[in-house]
């Protein structure tokens, strides 16, 4: 589905170390290393947000893509329930946890940050995408999310998804990744 070679991503300059990476149906690939790495700047790559500086990206033709990303919409006055973001989103709620299918009528701004965080991640992996990418997915989820969001990355990959997940969480990233790339920094000569 997807592959790089000595892929070296950015924004204005290079932030990435050279990244040879291959992606296929059924797989999640967790990204981890230390900040500053370039593992979001990897995902605004595959997604054509960030710049290639060199090496090469092969998508496969048609591919279709669903990113997650750290920031966090605005909700604050926003009249919107979960149940009209899921519905904006075309995201069933069968699945959804117990404490959040109970919630899904109250305003988007009523709910925790944990709450709104997993609603929008939610409404990604329930995307059409053939591949699904998540920045930090467990942040702000406490264990029961956490271990919600691990069962639904499974289930969403068993019916014919990839997933490449950034993660600092270690032992979410060993529970659920397939395959785990550690990236280096960049060493600049100065």
């Amino acid at each position: 589905m997807i592959r790089t070679e000595q892929l070296v991503a950015g924004w204005q300059q290079p932030a990435t170390a050279p990244l040879n990476l291959s992606l296929s149906t059924g797989q999640i690939l967790g990204l981890t290393g230390p900040n500053g790495v370039g593992k979001s700047t990897i995902l605004g790559a595959l997604t054509g947000r960030a710049k290639c500086f060199s090496g090469e990206i092969h998508l496969r033709p048609n591919l279709r893509l669903a990113l997650q990303t750290q920031d966090v919409p605005p909700v604050d006055g926003l009249p919107l329930s979960g149940k009209e973001l899921l519905a904006l989103t075309q995201a069933s709620p069968e699945g959804l946890p117990p404490w959040l299918l109970e919630r899904l009528d109250q305003r988007l701004d009523k709910l925790s940050g944990g709450q709104r965080h997993y609603l929008s991640l939610w409404a990604i992996l329930q995307a059409p995408a053939d591949v699904v990418l998540l920045d930090e997915p467990t942040n702000n989820l406490d264990t029961a999310g956490t271990e919600h969001l691990a069962t639904a990355l499974r289930q969403r990959v068993v019916h014919g998804a990839a997933i490449i997940l950034v993660s600092h969480d270690d032992a979410f990233v060993s529970a659920v990744c397939d395959q785990v790339l550690v990236l280096k920094g960049v060493s600049h000569v100065g």
